[in-house]
């Protein structure tokens, strides 16, 4: 039987310790949920942790059950040095483009921050150049970073519980079950009830057959 290989723990504070040792006092992580749906904003977050502080079970927010997400929510709010959390609107987006409009987001959440980042380690390849402080750009590393995996969970708990209260206001559309991802049923809800205000218009132009939007349903 072949051995099986494990895989090496994460070190959920190296990106944090290198930045500290080369001089940077308060380091932040920022992150975005939504960046792919069909409705509703695009969200970031921005954490700066204490020095040496994981938050037990932080991790990329995808990786997590909705319940244990939540949970860390209001642990990481309470223990966290600092964090903010923005939002930038479907009208926005539709108006800018997603990537512009995440780059607002995650610049608007790291100016927010009641303490002063030194450097943000920032989820992803690309660099928002609307930060003009010293970034670092790390692939998936929501999934390697402690401050980035607890900004990764602020936003994704923030952007689903803004999604649950969309799916009062527009109860036709399932938000609470897709959260405006463009699953079948959501496609299906669409084409039965055309695209509502919080529709990213730009986002629907490659789906045929939604109508005139046709109003609320109570």
């Amino acid at each position: 039987m072949p051995k099986k290989i494990e895989k090496e723990p994460v070190d959920w504070l190296k990106y944090e310790n290198e930045a500290r040792g080369g001089g940077f006092a308060n380091i932040c992580g920022v992150d975005e949920a939504g960046r792919g749906p069909l409705a509703g904003p695009v969200f970031a977050a921005a954490v700066i942790l204490h020095p040496g502080q994981i938050i037990e079970g932080a991790d990329d927010s995808k990786k997590l059950s909705e319940k244990k997400r939540e949970e860390l929510f209001d642990k990481i709010c309470e223990q966290a040095a600092a964090y903010c959390i923005v939002s930038v609107d479907e009208a926005v987006i539709d108006e800018i483009n997603i990537l512009q409009a995440t780059y607002r987001a995650m610049s608007k959440a790291v100016e927010g921050l009641p303490i002063t980042p030194d450097i943000c380690l920032i989820d992803g390849n690309r660099k928002p150049p609307q930060i003009e402080i010293p970034c670092q750009t790390i692939v998936k590393g929501d999934g390697l970073s402690a401050s980035i995996a607890c900004a990764s969970i602020l936003a994704k708990v923030s952007r689903d519980r803004f999604m649950l209260e969309l799916d009062k206001q527009y109860p036709q559309y399932n938000f609470a079950k897709h959260k405006g991802y463009g699953t079948q049923l959501h496609i299906d809800m669409l084409r039965q009830y055309g695209a509502s205000p919080v529709h990213r218009k730009t986002f629907l132009k490659k789906i045929d057959g939604i109508p005139e939007y046709k109003g609320d349903v109570k």
